[in-house]
C-alpha cells in the first residue's frame, strides 16, 4: 500500500511511508537514486577488491601462479553459488530489503578482515592466510547473497503503468555496473603499486578502498530506507520447483510397477501440483538442458582477472611517459561491453540480417563461444617456452673460443668483459649429462669437463688466476618474472669484497669473482647505486633495467677496463634474458574478441532466458544462469591445479574445448523450439488453474484435516 488522496497509509512490510517523490518532476521514484548510487558503490568495492587479488596471492602471500590461480576462481565460483541463497532468504524470509541490508553489513565485515590481513605487522603468514582466505568467504556471501536482490528491488520501487521508465532504469543500473568496474580497476591498482606503505605496495590501502566504498553503499541504502516501495517475500518459487520434481520423482517410484505411463515424467505431479505448475517447469527444464555446456564459455571469460593479468606481467607495459599496471588491464573489458553493444545493435546485427543470415538468439549463442576461444588463440601468440640453454661469460683478458661437442661451436671469438649475445642449445641424452666444453685461449686449448640437466639454463664464467683459466658454471635465471619486474645478478671482478643496494634489494658479492643469486628488482633507471668496496663507496650507473628482463652485471676495476680513476667500480651490463619485448597493447586483440564474445553470448544469453521462461519461472532460470558462471569457474580451478600444463598450452586447450562444446550446443540448439511464455495465459487460463488448485487443496485437506486453519489463513 501507498498514500492515496495525501494520506499515509500502511506498506506491505507493515511500515508506514509516504509515496516516493519523483526525480525532477518524471516519473521515476526519487528511491531509485539511491539504488543506483548502491550498486555503484558496490560494484567499485567488488570489482576493485578482485582486479587486486592474484597479484596480492603472489607478491604478498608468496602463492605459485597455478594456487594463486586456483584460490581466484574458488572466490568467483563461491560468488555466483551464493546468490541461490540470497533468492532463498530474501523470498522466503526476509524480503529483498533486509536482505540487501544484513548482508551488506556481512559484506563490508568480510572487506575489513581482508583489509587487516593486508597489514604486514598483523601476525605471520599463517595469520594473514587465514584472515584473507576469511575475509573472501564473508565477501563471497555478501555480494552473492545481495546479487538477486538490488535490481529486483530497483524494478519494485515502479508501477505497472510506468513500465517504459522501469526498462530504462535497467540500462541506467547496467552503466552503474560498468561505471563502477572501470574506475575500481584504474584506481585499485594505483593505490597498490603508487602508494608504498610497510616496505612495500600497499594492498592494505588497495583493499581498504573498497572497504570504504562498501560501507558508503550501505549507507546511502539506508538513507533511502523511508522512500523504497518494500514488498513482503512471496515464497521462494525454486523451493516449490524442487518440491515438484521431488514428488514426481518420488510418486514415479512408487508407481515403477504399474503399466499406466504419463506423457511427461513431471505429470507424476499432478495429484499434488497444477497443471500450469506442471508445464511451466517442463518449459524451464528444457532451458537448462542447453545451460549445460555453457559453463565452458565462463570458464574461459573469468580467466582475465587470473591468467590475462599473469600474462600482462611478463609484457611491456610501457605506453612512453605511463606505465601501465598489469591489473589494470582488466577495465578495458567494462569499456569495450559499453561500446560494443550499441554497435552490435545497430551495426553488426542488422548487417548482417541484410546478408539474408537469421541470426536466433542461439546462434548468437554459439558464435559468442567461438570469438571467446579466438581470444584464447590470441592469447597464446605472446607465451614463451623454456629449454636447455648454455651462453658464456669471458671475464679473461683476451679473446676466447668454446666449443661444445656434439653442438654447433659458438660463432665468433668472445672478446673481454663480454657474453654471448645468443644461448647455444644443448644437446643432452639424459636429465644429467656431462660434457667436456674445449675453451681456446691465446693458442691453447682448456677442456672444462661441466655436468648440465635437462630444462636449465647456464652461463659459463671465464676467469684466469695464478693456475690458470678457471670456468665455473652457474644457473641462470631466464624464466620471466610473473611480477614484471626485473631479475638481476651480479660477478665481482674487483679486488675487494662489494656491497650494494638496488631498490629494495641487498646484494654482497665476495672476491675472487663472486656470483650473486638472482632478486627481483622493480624496473626503472638506476643511475646513481652506490657500491661499497671495503671502506669506499663508488657509483655505479646500471642504467634501465627493464620489464621482464634478466640481467648480469660484472663490477670490475678502471684498470681492467677503461680509463679513469684508479680504483674505481666498473659495471659491465649483459642482458641474459631480453625485456619483454611484446607490448601489453597486443592484448588489446583478445581483449576486443572476448567482450564482443560476452555481448553475444551474455547478454543474449539472459534475454533468451527471459523470453523463453514463464514470468513465475524467470528467477529460477536466472539462479540456473548464474550457476552455469560458477561451475566455469570450477573447470579453471581443477586444470590451474590438476593439469600442471604450459601456459601456452593450457590456453591451447581452453580454446579447443570451447570449440568442441560451441558446436555440442549448436547441434543442441537445432533441436530446440522457440516458445512463448504468455501463450501459458490461453493453455491454462486463471480461473481453471484457481479451480484446479482449489481441487487440490481439498484432496489435501480431507487427508489432512489438521492443515484447515492453515489453509483458511493463506487464502485470506
Amino acid at each position: 500500500m501507498g498514500k492515496k488522496n495525501g494520506k499515509v497509509v500502511e506498506n506491505p512490510e507493515g511500515e508506514t511511508s509516504k509515496r516516493s517523490p519523483t526525480l525532477c518532476g518524471t516519473n521515476y521514484p526519487l528511491s531509485i537514486s539511491f539504488i543506483v548510487v548502491n550498486e555503484f558503490c558496490e560494484r567499485f568495492s567488488y570489482y576493485g577488491m578482485k582486479a587486486l587479488l592474484t597479484l596480492y596471492f603472489m607478491r604478498y602471500l608468496h602463492w605459485d601462479k597455478d594456487l594463486s590461480t586456483a584460490v581466484y576462481h574458488a572466490f568467483s565460483s563461491l560468488c555466483y553459488f551464493t546468490p541461490v541463497l540470497g533468492a532463498l532468504i530474501a523470498d522466503s524470509w526476509l524480503g529483498k530489503f533486509r536482505t540487501i541490508i544484513y548482508l551488506s553489513i556481512v559484506y563490508v565485515i568480510g572487506h575489513v578482515v581482508k583489509s587487516v590481513g593486508a597489514i604486514p605487522d598483523v601476525g605471520d603468514t599463517t595469520t594473514h592466510i587465514v584472515l584473507s582466505i576469511l575475509g573472501l568467504v564473508l565477501i563471497a556471501f555478501g555480494t552473492g547473497g545481495i546479487k538477486p536482490c538490488v535490481a529486483a528491488f530497483g524494478g519494485d520501487q515502479f508501477t505497472e503503468e510506468h513500465a517504459e521508465e522501469r526498462t530504462k532504469f535497467f540500462s541506467i543500473f547496467y552503466m552503474s555496473i560498468n561505471a563502477g568496474s572501470v574506475l575500481s580497476t584504474v584506481i585499485t591498482p594505483i593505490l597498490r603499486g603508487d602508494v608504498q606503505c610497510f616496505g612495500g605496495d600497499c594492498y592494505a590501502l588497495a583493499f581498504g578502498v573498497p572497504a570504504l566504498l562498501m560501507i558508503i553503499a550501505l549507507v546511502v541504502f539506508i538513507a533511502g530506507s523511508g522512500l523504497y516501495k518494500k514488498n513482503p517475500p512471496e515464497g521462494n518459487i525454486l523451493l516449490k520447483v524442487c518440491q515438484c520434481i521431488g514428488y514426481a520423482i518420488k510418486n514415479r517410484w512408487r508407481n515403477r510397477k504399474k503399466s499406466h505411463k504419463r506423457a511427461h515424467w513431471l505429470d507424476w505431479a499432478d495429484d499434488k501440483y497444477s497443471k500450469r505448475l506442471i508445464h511451466e517447469i517442463q518449459m524451464v527444464l528444457r532451458v537448462l538442458v542447453l545451460y549445460i555446456p555453457l559453463p565452458m564459455f565462463w570458464a574461459l571469460f573469468d580467466q582475465q582477472g587470473s591468467r590475462w593479468t599473469l600474462q600482462a606481467t611478463r609484457m611491456n607495459m610501457d605506453f612512453g611517459g605511463f606505465i601501465l599496471k598489469p591489473d589494470q588491464m582488466q577495465m578495458l573489458n567494462a569499456l569495450l561491453i559499453l561500446v560494443f553493444i550499441p554497435i552490435f545493435d545497430i551495426g553488426v546485427y542488422p548487417l548482417v540480417r541484410l546478408c539474408g543470415i537469421k541470426l536466433t538468439p542461439l546462434r548468437k549463442m554459439a558464435s559468442g563461444m567461438i570469438l571467446a576461444a579466438l581470444a584464447f588463440v590470441a592469447a597464446t601468440v605472446v607465451e614463451m617456452g623454456v629449454t636447455s640453454l648454455l651462453k658464456v661469460l669471458n671475464l679473461a683478458a683476451t679473446d676466447v673460443q668454446v666449443t661444445i661437442p656434439g653442438s654447433v661451436p659458438f660463432p665468433h671469438p668472445i672478446k673481454p668483459y663480454e657474453a654471448t649475445q645468443e644461448y647455444q642449445r644443448l644437446e643432452l641424452n639424459g636429465v644429467n649429462q656431462s660434457l667436456a666444453v674445449t675453451v681456446e685461449i691465446a693458442g691453447s686449448s682448456t677442456p672444462c669437463p661441466l655436468v648440465f640437466t635437462e630444462q636449465t639454463a647456464y652461463s659459463l664464467i671465464l676467469y684466469r688466476e695464478a693456475t690458470g683459466l678457471q670456468c665455473r658454471l652457474v644457473e641462470d635465471q631466464i624464466v620471466k618474472s610473473e611480477h614484471g619486474d626485473a631479475y638481476l645478478r651480479f660477478v665481482n671482478a674487483y679486488q675487494e669484497h662489494l656491497n650494494l643496494t638496488v631498490g629494495d634489494q641487498d646484494f654482497y658479492a665476495p672476491k675472487g669473482h663472486g656470483v650473486t643469486p638472482h632478486e627481483v628488482v622493480a624496473r626503472g633507471e638506476y643511475t646513481d647505486v652506490m657500491c661499497k668496496a671495503g671502506q669506499e663507496e663508488h657509483p655505479v650507473n646500471l642504467g634501465l633495467l627493464d620489464f621482464g628482463a634478466s640481467y648480469t652485471i660484472v663490477l670490475n676495476s678502471v684498470n681492467d677496463s677503461a680509463p679513469g680513476p684508479e680504483g674505481r667500480v666498473v659495471p659491465h651490463k649483459m642482458e641474459d634474458v631480453r625485456a619483454n619485448n611484446v607490448h601489453i597493447a597486443w592484448q588489446i586483440p583478445q581483449y576486443t574478441l572476448i567482450t564482443a564474445g560476452e555481448v553475444m553470448f551474455s547478454i543474449t544469453g539472459l534475454e533468451f532466458s527471459y523470453s523463453q521462461a514463464p514470468a513465475s519461472m524467470k528467477s529460477v532460470l536466472q539462479a540456473g544462469w548464474l550457476m552455469t558462471v560458477a561451475f566455469g569457474n570450477v573447470i579453471v580451478l581443477i586444470v590451474a591445479e590438476g593439469a600442471g600444463l604450459e601456459q601456452w598450452v593450457e590456453f591451447l586447450l581452453f580454446a579447443s574445448l570451447l570449440v568442441a562444446v560451441s558446436i555440442i550446443f549448436s547441434i543442441m540448439a537445432q533441436f530446440y523450439t522457440y516458445v512463448d511464455g504468455d501463450q501459458l495465459d490461453s493453455m491454462f487460463p486463471t480461473g481453471d488453474e484457481e479451480e484446479d488448485n482449489l481441487k487440490k487443496d481439498q484432496i489435501n485437506l480431507s487427508q489432512n484435516p489438521g492443515t484447515d486453519r492453515d489453509y483458511k489463513a493463506t487464502k485470506m
